[in-house]
Parts: structure tokens; sequence; C-alpha cells
């Protein structure tokens, strides 16, 4: 029986990545590293979760020579650029940059009308999550989640489950009951490595990704209803 719905947030719950490369753009603008990531480039970073995790790599890229002594150094400046990032990113969304994506909130409020859970899986930061689902569904927004596992309670990213297993234990759920959203190749990896059966809603910068191991691949939730699910959940 169907009893949790488990959403990812970045490119599933909403389209945020436009939005996350503008505010990464004027972090290097704003130290003055001379780096702009275009949308070519951006797409391929994605395939690596998480936003310091996406600088450190990149940076690493372009100073291959660079020595473990200045690594220091090197995570102190990620870490700045980070804060930058996240404080352009929460006032873009703050100004309206970022509206939830079709059918996600009608099937919340389906899922909690019919006493089913609902939780988030994600590798971004807090304060993402929370100027995001602020604007779009109140101030009361955590009220309307059994459980959050995010970068602060799950370090390790997708696609290792980690976050997966945390929302699982939180909510004393089994893998069985629930199923996951996911806009991505390390998402859907990630939460099948969990157990859980997922359903994948790509975006202009999943598209080109591998959904192999998907319980439905949809272009968005807009048509999609809990009795759908119920039924897709069901066949297994």
């Amino acid at each position: 029986m169907l009893k949790a719905l488990i959403f990812d947030v970045d490119g599933t719950l909403a389209d945020t990545e436009g939005v996350h490369l503008a505010a990464f753009n004027h972090a290097f603008q704003q130290e003055g590293l001379g780096w702009h990531w275009d949308t070519a480039l951006y797409t391929r970073l994605l395939e690596i979760s998480g936003g310091k995790e996406r600088m450190a790599h990149h940076w690493r890229t372009v100073n291959a020579g660079m020595k473990e002594l200045s690594a220091g150094a090197t995570q102190a400046t990620i870490a700045r650029l980070h804060e930058i990032k996240t404080a352009f990113y929460e006032n873009a969304v703050n100004e309206g940059a970022v509206q939830l994506r079709p059918g996600v909130l009608a099937l919340m409020n389906e899922a909690r009308s019919q006493g089913l859970q609902l939780a988030i899986a994600t590798t971004t930061s807090p304060v993402n999550i929370a100027a995001l689902l602020r604007n779009a569904i109140g101030p009361d927004w955590r009220s309307h989640f059994l459980a959050i596992g995010d970068a602060s309670s799950s370090p390790v990213k997708k696609p290792h489950p980690q976050v997966y297993l945390q929302v699982l234990g939180d909510m004393g759920l089994p893998a069985a009951q629930c199923l996951a959203f996911e806009d991505s190749a390390n998402g859907l990896q990630a939460a099948t490595a969990a157990g859980l059966r997922t359903i994948v809603t790509p975006n202009d910068f999943t598209a080109h990704h591998d959904f192999s191991g998907a319980l439905r691949v949809v272009p968005d939730l807009g048509a999609v209803g809990l009795a759908q699910l119920r039924e897709w959940h069901a066949r297994g």
C-alpha cells in the first residue's frame, strides 16, 4: 500500500537550475574569478551533485596543477562563493523567479487530503528549500512534510542513497510503501539504491540522462493524480 511521497527539490519540485546558474555566475563575478558557466557547461556540471562539489570540480579542471598545500584556501574560497550564490538565489526566489512545476502542489494537496505523508530528499541546502517552499506553500510549509533530508543532514551526495535512507528512517516507513520523485540520473540512482520505486520528471537540463530503472518517466505531474500513482505503485 502506498503511504508516502518523497520529493527531490531542484529540477523536480521546480525548474530552479536556470536561477542557480545565474547565482553561480553572480558569485564568480563578485569574487573576480573570471569564470562564467554557460548552459552547456552547467548541464555537464549537473552530473555532479552539490553546488560546492561542482565548484570544486571546476576549480580542479581549470587549475589542474593545484597543489595540496592550497587546498585549505581553495575550500575557503568555495565556501565564500557558495554563501554569495545562496544569497542571490534566495533573493531571486523571494522576488518570484521560481514557481513549482505543473501538478506538484495539486498532487501534494491531494496526497495530504487522503492521508498520505510527504517528505523531501535533496542534496541542496536548507535555505534553498525554505526559500522555495515558503513562497510556494506559505510560512507553515514545514508542517506539510513528515521528514526533510538535505545537505546538512545527509552530506554524502546523490547518487549515494544516504539522504533517502535518512528520510525513510525518519518516517519509519519501508521503501516499498513509498514513491520517490526525481528529475536526474543521479537522483534516480540514489532513490532506487534505497529500494524506492521512482517517478522521473525530466527538465531541459536532464532530458538527455539515462532513466533506465524508473517506474515511469513523464514530462511533469500536471496529468498525474493519486489514483494513477497508486496504480503504478501497485504494478511495481
